[in-house]
């Protein structure tokens, strides 16, 4: 309040008063309705602060939390599952692009055998595969996961992967150990924010803390989270969003099996005329005084039981409240599921009702989703990549003399993701046909979609036309365009005798794509 105000406050309260409330009227009115305090936001309270000072006291409660569900919430896995199946899957297969062919298979084949577990883990029980759904499931959780790049003895090549939890993290160190860094939540970082190394609180077999912290270069540490703001130093349970609704749909089934348990229940109530007398137990049916004794008396399916004279049975039969609990569940699911980025589909595989158009176009839509992480993991698994083929050439298993005046070439790589079975394989494969012949799509495209190298795949198919040929079997050919490129591509001289002859060749017209027959 201003001198005025007071003034006025001093000389009519109640002018004061209506000044005040009119204002803020007025204020409310030029504001935007989400930020107004009125009485329906009268309880949201709210502060700006940085990413870290609102993560840190929270960080842990729902760490915890999240990994309660993990144990005990078939909805919760039900999310991570999905991105399990789908970010890695069965895995993904390398294609080395070093321009040398002889050194691109040597790679390659050295690349599937230390993806093994003992020589890509330290610990040697988990293959690399294994390690990425590791990875995808605990950033889910937790938050994220550290990967420690160690140089050890044995193996493939002296070079292996450590999975290190973000709770071994040394959060109550506080020293740096390069001057002008300070260390945060375990983590030092410099000026610009930077991470320059990692605090690891140590542990001897039993599960009790060294005192004194392990630190590691962030060179040879990967953390594998989601950064959501620049002040963010430190990771978040992904499942963040959606842990309360989870919760409420657990405690909600919970409470309606209970419900429906009571509901099963059936009891019978003995009205008695006379009133019960005499004393002492007896082995007949009837007591001392003549009437049914009908103590240690139950329900059996077919039962039937004799009355005393005059005594009448009441049912107890609990009916169950006609809720419809199905649709209540599937919101709730859909919901979940929204709030990871999935679709109703993929986290309750529950496909009732779906089309194959609507089931396409959720698929298409998680897949953007699931883009995200694989863009996130396909990091991890190139860096992991580069490390294993230096210690390679370090070691002399790769002979490539000059490897660090090219090394950048040398690195080159892609990585060729398992592909997903089809929905309905023969409107794919008319697709694929279309856009083929169209130029939409390469027969390169169309191989990476299929997990598949394009060389290979020609290949393949080479190999096969070629064995036909030997054993007297026409296999047909591979033809990408029509019409008239096609028949001249079948009918052209010196390639074969007759359309449909299995040593034909050649490039084909309107597709833009090789022929497969290269026999």
């Amino acid at each position: 309040m201003g001198w005025l105000d007071n003034t006025i406050a001093a000389v009519s309260p109640r002018w004061a008063y209506e000044r005040t409330m009119w204002r803020q009227a007025y204020e409310e009115v030029r504001s935007y309705d989400a930020a107004s305090s009125s009485r329906v936001n009268a309880g949201w309270r709210v502060v700006n602060e940085s990413a870290e000072l609102t993560d840190r006291y929270s960080r842990d409660v729902v760490r915890a939390r999240a990994r309660d569900l993990e144990r005990n919430s078939d909805i919760a896995q039900s999310v991570v599952h999905a991105y399990k199946r789908n970010v890695v899957g069965r895995g993904y297969t390398l294609r080395a692009m070093t321009g040398d062919d002889s050194l691109d298979n040597q790679i390659e084949r050295a690349w599937k055998r230390w993806c093994k577990a003992r020589n890509c883990d330290v610990t040697g029980e988990q293959s690399f595969n294994s390690i990425l759904r590791m990875m995808v499931e605990r950033k889910k959780y937790d938050g994220g996961i550290l990967i420690h790049f160690c140089y050890t003895p044995g193996g493939l090549v002296p070079f292996k992967l450590q999975c290190l939890e973000v709770d071994e993290l040394d959060i109550t160190h506080s020293s740096p150990r390069y001057r002008g860094n300070r260390v945060v939540g375990g983590i030092e970082y410099n000026q610009y924010r930077r991470p320059v190394g990692y605090w690891f609180r140590q542990y001897d077999l039993d599960g009790y803390q060294v005192m004194d912290p392990m630190f590691i270069e962030a060179k040879n540490i990967f953390f594998y989270k989601n950064k959501h703001r620049p002040s963010q130093l430190r990771e978040m349970s992904d499942l963040t969003p959606t842990i309360t609704r989870v919760r409420d749909t657990n405690e909600f089934i919970t409470a309606v099996a209970i419900k429906e348990r009571i509901a099963a229940l059936v009891g019978l109530v003995i009205k008695k005329t006379l009133p019960t007398g005499g004393t002492g137990r007896s082995a007949s049916s009837r007591g001392p005084d003549g009437q049914v004794d009908y103590s240690a008396k139950k329900m059996t399916p077919g039962m039937i039981l004799e009355l005393g004279a005059g005594d009448d049975v009441e049912v107890v039969d609990p009916k169950s409240a006609a809720t419809d609990a199905t649709a209540f569940l599937k919101t709730q699911q859909g919901l979940i599921g929204s709030g990871q980025g999935l679709s109703y589909e993929a986290v309750s595989r529950d496909m009732n009702g779906a089309t194959y158009s609507s089931a396409r176009q959720n698929a298409q839509e998680d897949e953007n989703t699931y883009t995200e992480e694989i863009e996130l993991l396909t990091a991890f698994m190139s860096e992991a990549y580069e490390h294993f083929v230096i210690s390679g050439c370090l070691t002399g298993l790769f002979a490539v003399p000059d490897f660090w005046k090219r090394k950048e070439e040398y690195l080159s790589h892609a990585w060729i993701k398992t592909p997903k079975k089809w929905i309905d394989p023969v409107k794919e494969a008319n697709a694929d046909r279309i856009a083929l012949q169209s130029g939409q799509k390469t027969f390169q495209d169309l191989c990476a979609e299929r997990g598949k190298d394009w060389k290979e795949a020609v290949s393949e198919i080479s190999e096969v036309l070629k064995y036909g040929r030997e054993v007297g079997v026409d296999m047909g050919g591979v033809i990408f365009g029509t019409g008239a490129a096609a028949a001249a591509q079948q009918g052209s001289p010196g390639v074969g005798k007759k359309p449909g002859n299995p040593e034909h060749g050649g490039n084909s017209g309107q597709g833009g794509g090789k022929s497969g027959s290269t026999g």
